[in-house]
């Protein structure tokens, strides 16, 4: 059997003698993996970093066996784009993280994401905008993993203007002001969630990771048994940083 698609790099791991299992992001078939003869050698590493988008092509005896990967340059190289840049640095490690660890392999619903993550990619030298950009990502994430958030209208009142907060327990979002009892349990909704030309504020980054970390930790990674990959964390920290700063 054999395919060809494009793909983003989420990384790999040695194998044998000069081997390398690469994970991929693929346009239409998911997140697949295969080997790469010859690929950890030094001269063709850069070619294989994460975040990296690349035209590919897949031989296997079966659908679900490891075949090999013949991997054309790469089309875009992001990592060596921005090394002088921390925080850009962390969001592809997280970018790729989040995806190898929240994605099984061969699932095709990652590819619903193969668009939104080249364009957040894309955007990752824009240091003004990646971040809004990311917190979208994420709850794109969700969403097309089957743990969306409902944010159209208020789960209370059915009000769709004045969302402020989202239910921990039902993902939907809620008028604070129709909550006051209760708000101080509730997830704060930045307003650039719901309204893409609002003004962000450093506030409404933090809150927004807040937002899709927890349903991410609590319904994707927790339902897989796995924890929140570090990746994310470091990136998280590294954000808030950089806002205070």
């Amino acid at each position: 059997m054999n395919w060809s698609d494009d793909g983003i790099i989420l990384g790999g791991r040695r194998f044998g003698e000069g081997g390398l299992i690469l994970d991929v992001l693929t346009r239409t078939r998911g997140r697949r993996s295969g080997l790469v003869y010859g690929g950890s050698s030094r001269k063709r590493r850069a070619q294989y970093e994460a975040g990296n988008s690349v035209s590919l092509s897949w031989t296997g005896r079966l659908e679900d066996s490891l075949g090999r990967f013949d991997v054309a340059e790469a089309s875009r190289e992001r990592a060596a784009r921005v090394l002088d840049d921390p925080a850009a640095l962390a969001a592809i490690s997280a970018i790729t993280a989040i995806l190898r660890g929240g994605l099984d392999e061969g699932d095709a619903a990652g590819s619903a994401l193969f668009d939104a993550t080249e364009l957040l990619l894309d955007q990752i030298e824009a240091r003004e905008i990646w971040p809004a950009l990311y917190v979208r990502w994420e709850l794109g994430l969700l969403s097309a993993l089957g743990f969306g958030l409902d944010l159209d209208e208020c789960a209370l009142s059915g009000a769709n203007d004045g969302l402020t907060h989202v239910s921990p327990k039902t993902g939907r979002a809620v008028r604070g002001s129709e909550a006051e009892e209760y708000v101080d349990r509730l997830l704060r909704l930045p307003l650039f969630l719901t309204t893409p030309t609002a003004h962000v504020a450093p506030d409404d980054i933090a809150d927004g990771l807040t937002l899709t970390g927890y349903f991410m930790e609590e319904r994707l990674f927790g339902g897989l048994n796995r924890g929140m990959p570090p990746e994310r964390t470091r990136l998280v920290g590294r954000i808030l940083k950089s806002r205070q700063s």
